[in-house]
Formats: structure tokens, C-alpha cells, sequence
């Protein structure tokens, strides 16, 4: 098989397509003949070095990659559920830049009815974090209004969508004026650019009295501002730092990471408590033990899918072995909807 490995942390150099053996086939697993792979940020964080989970989980050498599609290679003992060939995509905790992956049998679906094997491995990583945002932490009521920052991302895309879905008022923030009409497209009721407006005193007109939820992924360029425009009882959903990274081309500097570390707020309870306002965190990749939970999600999503809810992202999509390419373009910060590896 091939797969791309990064034995230690640092630039694109590090990742390097390598033959390797395929792994055994444990009781209750699937192999998966890999056609596509579903490329997110996380995975430009695990080859800076910077991803917790990834020290945690497995260390170096690392493949990175969190969701695949193709069909069903072979199965292992006492899966009796799936067929060899048939199309699904797989959920998994490292390991998806590859032409073929191992998964427990609770991380493999089946693909969304009309979806490409390219457009079915950009859904799993962002729809469940979207997913878990929105519905598990967020839960916001018909009518709610909710802001989404990178709108026309992978996890803002989903979000705008559900949100929409939901029946609530979706104010999605872009940061390049080409992608205003893509986060119209899929549902924002109001685009702010950043690049071109005030931010905060558009949101503050679109929503004088507050969002129920905020949703950010950027860190310290607006964590402080977004939770000063949550309203009472409304929740702040942390789930990345963007803005502290290094963005295409930059090395990484221990010194910038500490002096935005620095500069990152701490929510005191007794402010949180004073204004009803909640501050939520968490990282997908630290949940593949609540199998239950993740495997609910999925269903959701699915049949979300299925009845055109939710749409497939535009696709750019990239050779396996040009995967460093393809984190340089998604560092870049000019992408819309996904980016996946071809094996």
C-alpha cells in the first residue's frame, strides 16, 4: 500500500509517500480499499507537531488523515454485515492518507445516496464536528441566531447548512470576497467579509441583543470579541485556534505560539455566571470512545444527505503524493468547501 508519513514534526518536506506492508486484518475490521481522502486543517497541525491527540494516540512516525472513502476489501471475522466492493466511507483517528486503511467496523458507513467516492470522504471529520457543535453543545432553538466564522470552509459549510435547517437566522463571516456567494449558496441569511467591513459592528446591527451560539475556530484574532457578543444564555463553541498557526509558506515559532497563547482570553465563572453565557470546547479526535454518540451522528448526517439537506461541497482534489501541496493550498486560506488526495 501507499501512504504518506511524517516522521517528525515540520514543513511540507515532511511528507513524504512511502510503500509500506498493509496491516493485519484484526476480528470485527474492515479493509478498505482507499479511492479518496478528506484533507482538514488538523492534519497541517499534526505535521507542525502541534496536535495533542496525535502525541497521545500514536506518536512518530505518523500518517495523518481522518476520513477516506472507496469499498470494502476484505472483512474480518465476524463482520457479516457489508460486502467486498461495496461503496462506503470510514471514519478514522490517523492513518487516512493511504490507499488502503483498517477501521473497526462501527467507522465504516455506507456513502450518501448520488455522492462521489471524492465528495463522500470530505463529509465524515467536518460534518461530525458541525454535528456535534450544533446539536450536542449549541442546541439552539427555531428562530436562534447563530454567527459561523469561515462560512465557506468545510465545518462552517456544514454548519451554515444545519443551521439553516434548523430554522435559525445564520450570519456567516468569510474573510475573502470570493467566497461570499459560496456561503450565500448554502444558506447563510447574512455574509459579512471581514476583509471589506467592520465585522463586529455589522454583527452587532444584525443581532443587537447577541447570538444564542458563535461558533469559532479561529482563536485569538476573535475569541475575545465573539464572546462579547453572545447574548444571555447563550454558548461560545471552541473548536480550534487557527489564527495562532502558521499559515502557508511560515515556519513555526515557539515565540509567536506563546505570545498568542498569552493573548488568548481565560473566561472566569464568576463572569460566565453573571452574564448566562457559556463558553464550550472540545476536539473530535478525543471522542472515538463515545462510539454510540459518533455513530448517531453519522446516521444523521447521512439521511441528511440523502434528502439533499445537506449538499456536497465544491471539491479540489489532489494526487496522494501531492499532499503537500494540497496543505499549502488549504494553509493559503483562499479554499472553498474541500480538498481531498487521490490514491
Amino acid at each position: 500500500m501507499q501512504a504518506i508519513v511524517i516522521d517528525r514534526a515540520g514543513g511540507y518536506e515532511r511528507l513524504v509517500l512511502r510503500s509500506l506492508p498493509e496491516p493485519p486484518l484484526p476480528p470485527g475490521h474492515v479493509r478498505v480499499a482507499v479511492e479518496a481522502c478528506g484533507v482538514n486543517y488538523a492534519d497541517c497541525i499534526v505535521r507542525m507537531g502541534l496536535y495533542s491527540s496525535a502525541k497521545a494516540y500514536v506518536g512518530w512516525p505518523i500518517t495523518p488523515g481522518f476520513e477516506v472513502a472507496g469499498t470494502v476489501a476484505e472483512l474480518g471475522e465476524g463482520v457479516g454485515d457489508l460486502a467486498e466492493g461495496q461503496p462506503v466511507l470510514a471514519v478514522t483517528r490517523f492513518g487516512g492518507y493511504a490507499s488502503a486503511l483498517v477501521v473497526p467496523r462501527h467507522q465504516v458507513f455506507r456513502r450518501p445516496q448520488g455522492w462521489s467516492a471524492e465528495q463522500a470522504a470530505a463529509l465524515p471529520a467536518v460534518g461530525l464536528t458541525a454535528w456535534y457543535a450544533l446539536f450536542e453543545l449549541a442546541a439552539p432553538v427555531r428562530g436562534a441566531k447563530l454567527l459561523v466564522h469561515s462560512a465557506a470552509g468545510g465545518v462552517g459549510g456544514v454548519l451554515v447548512q444545519l443551521g439553516r435547517h434548523l430554522g435559525c437566522e445564520v450570519v456567516g463571516v468569510v474573510g475573502d470576497p470570493r467566497k461570499v456567494e459560496a456561503a450565500r449558496a448554502l444558506g447563510a441569511h447574512h455574509v459579512i467579509d471581514r476583509s471589506s467591513e467592520d465585522l463586529w459592528a455589522r454583527a452587532e446591527a444584525l443581532a443587537p441583543q447577541g447570538f444564542h451560539a458563535i461558533f469559532d475556530a479561529n482563536g485569538v484574532a476573535t475569541l475575545r470579541q465573539s464572546w462579547q457578543h453572545i447574548a444571555p444564555t447563550g454558548r461560545l463553541v471552541v473548536y480550534g485556534f487557527a489564527s495562532m498557526l502558521p499559515r502557508a509558506g511560515q515556519r513555526r515559532s515557539l515565540v509567536r505560539l506563546a505570545w498568542h497563547w498569552l493573548r488568548t482570553p481565560r473566561f472566569d465563572p464568576f463572569t460566565l455566571t453573571q452574564h448566562n453565557r457559556s463558553v464550550m470546547g472540545f476536539n473530535l479526535s478525543y471522542l472515538f470512545d463515545h462510539t454510540e454518540r459518533l455513530e448517531r451522528g453519522m446516521e444523521l448526517l447521512l439521511g441528511w444527505a440523502d434528502e439533499g439537506v445537506l449538499r456536497p461541497p465544491p471539491i479540489e482534489a489532489f494526487a496522494l503524493r501531492d499532499a503537500a501541496a494540497a496543505q499549502r493550498r488549504l494553509e493559503s486560506g483562499t479554499t472553498v468547501g474541500k480538498l481531498v488526495l487521490r490514491p
